[in-house]
């Protein structure tokens, strides 16, 4: 049986982010950077440009996101983080719209991304990335996490799609379907009392 173990994305795991990140999809190229950067400012960069971005996000900022390892390797990614670092979200007007936070506040935090490796999708990886996001969510003081996944419960959808989590995955770990937004997707939250 595999190991399976997260930990924060720090510029010493450098190496590691980027492994997690090439292993199919839309990882390499986005760098997760889409959810952080308005629309003008995402087709205006490169994936180098995107690759430099986040790797002065994780040189200087809080932790943006975990990495999942598999026996040792690197194998998985989340972004989590404060939604106010998270433009993208303070800019989607569905979200804006169906959100009843206040969208300046630090205490509430976003999920807003999964890559996970080729080889190691369908093995529930994405389950043990969210609770490891709410741990850490936890112990970096949010109070509520936000996130707007895939309705996967009925129709069928483009696997790159899919990076923004599905939404029995978010159910499943405790969240709560708030609001429906466009394309397929939802707003789910969950409170982080002690």
């Amino acid at each position: 049986m595999a190991t399976i173990t997260t930990e924060r994305a720090t510029i010493e795991r450098w190496g590691d982010v980027q492994h997690a990140l090439s292993g199919g999809g839309d990882g390499r190229s986005c760098q997760c950077i889409w959810p952080v950067v308005r629309n003008k400012d995402w087709q205006s960069t490169s994936v180098d440009e995107r690759r430099d971005l986040l790797h002065d996000e994780i040189a200087t900022r809080q932790t943006p996101g975990l990495v999942a390892y598999v026996d040792g390797e690197a194998a998985g990614w989340i972004r989590v983080g404060p939604r106010t670092t998270q433009l993208r979200i303070l800019n989607t007007r569905s979200i804006v719209g169906a959100s009843t936070e206040p969208l300046d506040d630090d205490s509430v935090w976003a999920v807003t991304c999964f890559v996970v490796r080729r080889e190691h999708r369908g093995t529930g990886l994405n389950a043990i990335l969210l609770e490891a996001a709410i741990d850490h969510a936890r112990q970096g003081g949010a109070r509520l996490i936000e996130a707007y996944p895939v309705d996967n419960t009925h129709g069928t959808h483009r696997a790159n799609d899919m990076f923004h989590g599905a939404l029995t995955t978010f159910l499943a770990a405790g969240f709560t379907h708030d609001a429906t937004l466009t394309g397929g997707r939802v707003l789910v939250t969950r409170p982080l009392h002690d």
